[in-house]
């Protein structure tokens, strides 16, 4: 982890590996890892269970975070209910929204499975923390036809 300066915001003050691959994050690497997760043969747990292993994962992505995984699970699905008590199927989004990063456990590296990660095969949003030059080189960035906001879904959203 690295300290760096850019700007007033403290919450981007310390970023873990900043300078990871962003040319991984494209549409052929999210195809192929499709490909060895879409089988859902790695592993059959319990919800629960699944929240909880997350406690044996250090998360590259806030490693100074002093309290269990699962606990962020928990607290996640607590604010939403109070904000938002009447949309149920919310709260269950804030309890299992980081149940993806127990692919850790069988060697998926963190940057593919914690952290910030993006919508593949449209233009990447303006939003994104460091985007101006973490993305540079990444081939998505450079081909015409994911200039668009919708880009490759569009057919799939009009179809």
């Amino acid at each position: 982890m690295r300290v760096i300066n850019i700007g007033p915001d403290p919450s981007l003050a310390y970023r873990p590996n900043l300078d990871v691959d962003k040319t991984k994050e494209k549409e052929d690497y999210r195809n192929f890892k499709h490909s060895v997760w879409a089988s859902c043969n790695h592993d059959h747990k319990r919800m629960m269970d699944a929240i909880m292993s997350l406690d044996q994962l250090v998360d590259e992505s806030d490693p100074d975070v002093d309290f269990p995984n699962s606990f962020h699970a928990f607290q996640t699905a607590e604010g939403i209910r109070q904000a938002h008590p009447d949309k149920d199927w919310f709260q269950l989004v804030g309890l299992i929204h980081d149940v993806g990063k127990t692919m850790a456990f069988w060697d998926e590296p963190q940057w593919a499975v914690v952290g910030d990660t993006f919508p593949v095969g449209c233009k990447f949003q303006n939003s994104i923390v460091f985007r101006d030059n973490t993305f540079m080189d990444n081939p998505d960035e450079k081909t015409f036809s994911y200039k668009l906001v919708f880009s490759c879904y569009i057919s799939k959203i009009c179809a």
